[in-house]
């Protein structure tokens, strides 16, 4: 909490919002109401914005005669802002400053792209790694990896706890997807036809069609992100972040804004992380909080990349294919090899059915093995960098 409190003041300090960033914190700390949390908020902001006309007025001049009518409809409509929150239920006013929150940030958004807190609000897959990466980025190596994983237990905290915001364990349903859902498909009499047609059934062909479509759609993203990726890392930025990665105090001392670029490359990827959740969710169909384990994911994107090669870009996408594939199929193909190897075993066998349980922690161990073969016989991964 005080954290946010610094954070939001350093924000309304430069650009203005630090209560789009309080506010939701405060909503957070358990036994706070709603209106508690508002007021709380109010009284801080109090204080910045006080600081900041008075400096305003210092420095510059003003018309008071247009300042002070509209300084009376404002505190009017605030007077009336707060009457009204004061006699909400605590069970209305909570989603009402939801929306309201994100009503603000699409119109900072849509109303300026200058502004540090439009950028933030417009899009929020940037806005995420903005917020998380400019305090985060002031530690180094592993000490960051465990600001980022603590920030990822939050969310899944958050996510499964709060009912009105992801229904907790009870999960989200019915996301729209961009392709047709298979019940559709199979109640459409043409895509019925279409079917008999090939020789398929209507289930099993809606079941191919519509993997087929996300399978078309996830390489067209995958595609695009690549071109993306390769074309700036053969211009003038890409060649400044291999140097800053080299060496960052040769390339602080050419001039270069070393924790400005950390910071941009923190909020590129957190973006491209938000497509792939999106584009995952909406397959799927369903967001159950409850099925993410923040560890095992962060752990399995890191093997990812250093298997397929940190420093080529074709060589993260090898390593993603690779260890995901592995990852769903070693499983079955434990419990098979645990088959075979107690088949002779006496059915009571304690050691036979040890074996048998232990085929589902195969998984963890074969990335493990994995992982030390790649960084013993290719330390730079399977497709390094050129």
């Amino acid at each position: 909490m005080l954290a946010a409190g610094f954070a939001a003041g350093w924000i309304d300090a430069v650009v203005g919002g630090g209560g789009l960033l309080q506010l939701p914190a405060l909503l957070l700390v358990p036994g706070l109401s709603p209106i508690q949390a508002l007021a709380t908020n109010k009284l801080g902001s109090v204080f910045g914005t006080a600081t900041s006309a008075l400096t305003y007025r210092r420095r510059l001049r003003q018309d008071l005669s247009t300042a002070l009518p509209m300084a009376a409809v404002a505190f009017a409509a605030a007077l009336g802002g707060a009457v009204v929150a004061a006699h909400l239920p605590a069970g209305v006013i909570r989603p009402v400053i939801l929306v309201a929150l994100v009503a603000v940030f699409v119109a900072v958004g849509r109303g300026t792209h200058a502004s540090a807190t439009g950028f933030l609000t417009t899009y929020w897959p940037f806005g995420a790694g903005l917020a998380l990466g400019w305090p985060a980025l002031r530690v180094q190596h592993h000490f960051l990896a465990f600001v980022t994983l603590a920030f990822n237990t939050l969310v899944f905290l958050v996510l499964r706890n709060e009912d009105w915001l992801a229904r907790g364990v009870k999960n989200v349903t019915s996301i729209p997807r961009p392709v047709p859902y298979e019940i559709e498909l199979q109640q459409n009499p043409a895509f019925a036809d279409f079917a008999a047609g090939w020789g398929f059934g209507v289930a099993e062909a809606s079941g191919i069609w519509v993997k087929l479509c996300y399978m078309s759609l996830f390489l067209v993203v995958l595609l695009t992100l690549i071109l993306l990726a390769e074309l700036a890392l053969k211009s003038p930025w890409g060649r400044m972040m291999r140097a800053i990665r080299d060496n960052e105090t040769a390339a602080e001392a050419m001039g270069k804004d070393v924790t400005a670029r950390h910071l941009q490359v923190f909020v590129l990827g957190s973006a491209v992380i938000g497509i792939a959740g999106a584009m995952m969710i909406t397959l799927d169909g369903l967001m159950a909080p409850n099925g993410y384990n923040p560890l095992r994911y962060t752990f399995l994107i890191w093997v990812m990349v250093v298997v397929g090669g940190s420093g080529n870009n074709w060589g993260a996408v090898l390593g993603g294919f690779l260890i995901w594939f592995l990852w769903v199929q070693v499983e079955p193909l434990g419990n098979l090899l645990m088959q075979g190897l107690t088949y002779f075993m006496a059915d009571n066998s304690w050691l036979r059915g040890h074996l048998q349980d232990s085929a589902q922690h195969m998984r963890l161990m074969t990335m493990g093995i994995i992982l030390l073969l790649v960084l013993r016989f290719s330390p730079r991964g399977l497709i390094p960098e050129r």
